[in-house]
């Protein structure tokens, strides 16, 4: 192992103080030691927990080159090794290698999507292409590569589960071009580096549109029917960005806002969704059409490198769909049902404009608003009426929490004694079935300028036995801070992201593997998310559903006749939630199916429009869930190509409730069976192998079109 860069600096200082004062210059007061790295040690808290009372933006850059560093010297003792490669001198030895870089850029990234700052993007900027180049040293390494495919060469004689972890590298070395020749993967690692620069750039600007983007109010009237503890939230939002006096309202990722479900004024519902639609597309520094274009096409480039049609067709070949085709057929089977519906409830929207003498037409923005009176008219049901009974406290606790203990056997037991970063990150143990705590769950839940939006699940610390290392898993939600000694109330949707949320979690928490490759929420992107919109559904389950719907103020619970119009509104809005839904999954299809030879997108907006009348998704009442401009999945996250996997989730979480329900619901007998076919076995099994390991049969569609309505 090579030492790190810091230590022979600190050798040669030593050797030129030694000759001066042996020449005999005069003796000088000691200098003061250099301050110790903590992310050059793994940390000594539980569970090897980021001690964040120690930690400055400073540690992230010198750590990250030595974990470079280390981690190619780490390579390069496997590649030179004399012995003939094995599974252990070669693929082990790559499981263990990496272990201080995927410490510090582990804290790093979390950081700069829950809490970033000025320091920190700057760094993720610098250092994004510089760790592509890192991973493309790896996985074009002829002499590594041809290690891995001697081993995987004589596979067969291992077991299930290290054969898959052969087949996987051999695949990862493949996928990355290891097949390419040298003009070919000098290619590939330029395009590698220019995507990983764009795509920082894009997340950055989407992160800064937050703040550039809120529409302040002047005038608390046209804040009527936003509700007093929210108008409230916004008069402190607008302090903090240097407007007293006035009103903030902050926009979420997704291209409907919150707000405009309650607020009377169409004018100021028309501002907010007109500037939450034109989110980095204004032609100004925080443009990104640009940028995005330049990805699609560099994706298509480097798909018909590695010898694919187009950037689908790559990313699907290694997911449960195969092809573009199937996920499109899955996609454009759902279309008519969902705009048939969505058409349907924009009649009645309009009937309700008409009956009201409204004298307009129902645009985009008038939506949320209208589809809120027609739930109380059609479902008496008010989502004011509710947001008492869903104070996030009580959610999370008496809901989230408790559905876990009674499908899974954990509790959570909140402790104070371990250093956050932001103050209002909350630490729990997590305690499994037989009282041993086996690692540490992280809740992070209001909104910030320095935080992205949305919401997701991470770690800190995978879980493995290679390493004996024990989960270390963080929740992040955008939730609207309330005022000081004012109760964070939730709306439905809310209670229902952070359940989805915790179900990412609860696969990182109960995994049970070797490897890390295989720990958790490493699946394909196609599965990940059964697991969290599985547990979605535990929200209206009447056991957990009774034990957290109780007034924030008075304890007492949701009266029944509320609770049955809650039940009851499930399916309503159905159409439109599918059609933006789909027009967004859609549209990120028709933007990676681009070829290599297609010429660079000059109109955005027109590709846009294009891409949604093809599929008869073009309904302007009905915008895609995210434009392509601030569609943060596809072009600064994880899901180029991948934004299907929800909907194709989707399928296997309902069919696998149904089968559930059928087979006695809320037990620790079903969690158990959960547990060992799903939860704990990560990505060491194919994804429609687990399915059918949990149900005894392959998924079917029905169980999803009745849950939304459709069928």
């Amino acid at each position: 192992m090579m030492p790190a860069p810091r230590t022979l600096r600190s050798a040669t200082t030593l050797s030129i103080l030694a000759l001066i004062t042996a020449c005999g210059t005069p003796e000088r007061p000691a200098a003061t030691p250099a301050r110790h790295n903590p992310l050059d040690t793994i940390s000594t808290l539980p569970f090897q927990a980021p001690d964040f009372s120690k930690l400055t933006d400073a540690d992230f850059r010198p750590a990250i080159l030595r974990g470079m560093e280390e981690h190619l010297a780490e390579v390069r003792a496997i590649v030179t090794d004399p012995e003939q490669p094995t599974f252990e001198n070669t693929i082990v030895a790559l499981e263990r290698s990496g272990q201080a870089l995927k410490r510090a850029t582990g804290i790093f990234h979390n950081l700069t999507g829950s809490a970033t700052n000025d320091t920190l993007q700057a760094l993720l900027t610098e250092m994004a292409p510089r760790l592509a180049a890192h991973s493309d040293a790896i996985d074009m390494d002829p002499a590594l590569f041809a290690r891995v495919k001697a081993v995987h060469a004589v596979a067969g004689d291992l077991d299930a589960v290290d054969r898959r972890l052969v087949e996987r590298y051999y695949q990862r070395f493949v996928r990355a071009g290891a097949l390419l020749d040298e003009a070919g993967k000098a290619r590939l690692k330029g395009i590698n580096e220019e995507l990983s620069t764009l795509g920082t750039r894009f997340s950055d600007n989407v992160l800064k549109e937050v703040g550039a983007s809120a529409v302040l109010v002047e005038d608390r009237a046209q804040l009527e029917g936003l509700g007093d503890a929210n108008i409230e939230a916004a008069a402190v939002a607008a302090r903090e960005k240097g407007h007293p006096g006035k009103w903030a309202i902050a926009l979420r990722n997704t291209t409907q806002q919150p707000a405009l479900a309650s607020l009377k004024d169409r004018t100021l519902r028309e501002r907010i969704l007109k500037a939450s639609m034109t989110r980095n597309a204004k032609g100004d520094s925080l443009d990104n059409r640009s940028i995005l274009a330049r990805q699609a096409q560099l994706r298509a480039q480097k798909a018909q490198l590695l010898g694919f049609p187009n950037w689908a067709s790559y990313v699907m070949d290694d997911q449960m769909a195969r092809t573009p085709e199937a996920a499109v057929k899955l996609l454009g089977g759902m279309v008519p049902a969902a705009v048939r519906n969505a058409k349907a409830e924009l009649a009645r929207l309009q009937a309700l404009v008409d009956k009201q003498g409204g004298g307009y037409q129902v645009e985009a923005w008038d939506w949320d608003f209208l589809a809120e009176q027609v739930r109380k008219a059609e479902y008496d049901l008010d989502e004011e009426a509710i947001k008492p009974y869903l104070e996030l406290e009580g959610v999370l606790r008496n809901g989230v929490l408790y559905a876990a203990e009674r499908l899974y056997g954990l509790t959570f037991r909140e402790r104070k004694d371990l250093p956050v970063y932001h103050p209002d990150v909350r630490v729990f143990d997590i305690i499994d079935s037989t009282g041993t705590t086996i690692g540490l769950f992280y809740g992070d839940y209001y909104a910030r300028d320095n935080k992205q939006g949305g919401a997701w699940m991470s770690t800190f610390v995978d879980q493995n036995t290679l390493l004996g290392q024990h989960p270390v898993v963080t929740q992040n939600c955008n939730y609207l801070k309330p005022a000081a000694d004012q109760p964070c109330l939730l709306s439905w949707d809310d209670v229902i992201t952070l359940f989805h949320e915790f179900g990412h979690g609860l696969h990182g928490m109960l995994s049970r593997q070797k490897y890390p490759y295989f720990s958790g929420t490493a699946t394909a992107t196609d599965f990940v998310e059964f697991p969290s919109q599985y547990n979605e559904n535990w929200a209206l389950d009447p056991a957990v559903f009774g034990n957290f719907t109780k007034h924030h103020a008075t304890g007492d619970q949701m009266p029944a006749d509320l609770a049955a119009k809650l039940r009851k509104s499930g399916k309503f809005n159905q159409g439109y939630a599918t059609t933006e839904y789909l027009a967004a999954a859609l549209l990120d299809i028709e933007w990676h199916t681009l070829s290599a030879d297609a010429p660079l997108v000059q109109d955005v907006e027109a590709f846009e429009r294009k891409a949604l009348a093809k599929y008869g998704l073009d309904l302007a009442q009905v915008p895609p869930r995210y434009r392509t401009s601030y569609f943060s999945h596809i072009w600064g996250g994880g899901y180029a190509a991948n934004y299907y996997a929800y909907m194709w989730s989707e399928v296997l979480e309902a069919d696998a409730f149904a089968w559930t329900m059928e087979h006695g619901g809320l037990t620790r007998t079903n969690g158990d069976r959960l547990v060992n076919t799903v939860l704990s076995v990560g990505g060491s099994k194919d994804g429609n192998v687990m399915f059918r390991d949990l149900t005894g049969r392959d998924p079917l569609v029905a169980p999803l079109l009745a849950k939304r309505g459709l069928n």
